[in-house]
């Protein structure tokens, strides 16, 4: 009994003078961590950039999607995703197999009709030299007469049967309508092509193009020709451009009114497809637009499934992280509608990893 409290009395101070020289090492190795070098920026308001923002989507400024208005297979899709094709190239064939039977049996008919209708030009002008003769009635001539424009009619009507017949044709043999780019093909071959299926998409290369949603609140400031910005999302890139449609109608877009914008020359960087905000210019706006927005650079916001934070600097130079509330994107800069107040320094950029509590140096 005596031994085990020794060796208890001897074993405790030891455990406490391990666990103290642990602690000691772990606060020793907090305090060595080198400190972060992070750039500070301060919350301003916007006093100045009285603008409308709505999203966009470049498109080309042609585009389509072709199909047809006959059923049959598909035996050949001549061209792929991304081929640029000219105005007549043929994109896609189609089975014609009953058409060129149809073709034949009219070309066959007309065969049949143009002799008949010699036969009865031949008859009709015999009988007008007779009649002029006095060798043939009237009545003679009238049946005649009749005869022949009977086959010239028939004559006709073949020969219009045979231009429908060409023209179906042209369904079944899908050119491209103008010169441009191959961006979709939606069938493989021997799919059933449908009347009004889509089967091949094409944008021309011509200049590209914003399609953009105003709301109601906004429209009516929007006119057209109107110089715009428009800021492409996923590189940063300032475009300009010039507002060339603006809908007055609302009834079939869900109550947002449809505007599009003629983007200036741009770089082979820019692809249609691609997300955008354009910022239109507003005079003598000010009841409708806020002059004391709080903006902050979507590069120094921190996106966490749904949430979105920013790092302020704390006492002693330690990195917080303070959730927001988030508007409007004006540019590339966000709209803070809570969680920042006016001049409160954020970090803007960090030469290493952020998080709550890391020591930073301010550069």
């Amino acid at each position: 009994m005596k031994n085990n409290l020794f060796k208890s009395a001897i074993i405790t101070p030891l455990f406490v003078l391990l666990l103290s020289s642990c602690n000691g090492e772990k606060k020793e190795s907090l305090t060595k961590e080198p400190a972060i070098a992070v750039k500070v920026s301060g919350a301003s308001e916007n006093n100045n950039g009285q603008f409308i923002t709505a999203s966009g989507k470049i498109e080309a400024e042609n585009s389509a999607n072709l199909s047809t208005r006959m059923m049959g297979y598909v035996t050949k899709i001549h061209v792929q995703v991304g081929q640029k094709v000219g105005a007549g190239q043929l994109l896609v064939s189609i089975n014609n197999t009953d058409l060129q039977a149809k073709k034949a049996q009219v070309d066959a008919s007309i065969l049949q009709v143009t002799a008949g209708f010699n036969n009865a030009k031949k008859d009709y002008d015999r009988f007008v030299n007779l009649f002029k003769q006095q060798s043939a009635s009237q009545k003679e001539l009238d049946d005649m007469t009749a005869r022949y424009e009977m086959a010239k009619a028939g004559l006709e009507g073949a020969k219009q049967m045979r231009n429908e017949v060409i023209a179906q044709f042209s369904y079944s043999n899908i050119t491209a309508p103008f010169s441009g780019t191959v961006t979709n093909t939606f069938v493989k071959e021997g799919d059933m092509a449908n009347p009004g299926m889509p089967l091949v998409s094409v944008e021309g290369a011509s200049r590209l193009q914003v399609t953009a949603m105003v709301s109601e609140n906004d429209i009516a400031a929007i006119k057209k020709g109107m110089a715009v910005k428009v800021l492409v999302k996923s590189s940063n890139e300032t475009l300009t451009g010039k507002v060339n449609e603006v809908s007055l109608s609302a009834k079939n877009t869900g109550g947002q009114y449809l505007v599009k914008i003629n983007l200036d020359k741009t770089d082979s960087s820019v692809l249609s497809g691609m997300f955008v905000n354009v910022q239109f210019p507003i005079e003598n706006k000010t009841e409708t637009i806020q002059t004391d927005r709080i903006l902050v650079p979507q590069t120094a916001l921190i996106q966490q499934g749904q949430l979105t934070g920013i790092y302020t600097i704390g006492e002693g130079n330690i990195a917080i992280l303070r959730w927001l509330r988030t508007g409007k994107n004006f540019g590339n800069q966000v709209e803070v509608l809570s969680g920042l107040t006016a001049n409160e320094q954020y970090i803007v950029s960090a030469e290493g990893k952020l998080y709550n509590g890391a020591k930073v140096s301010i550069q």
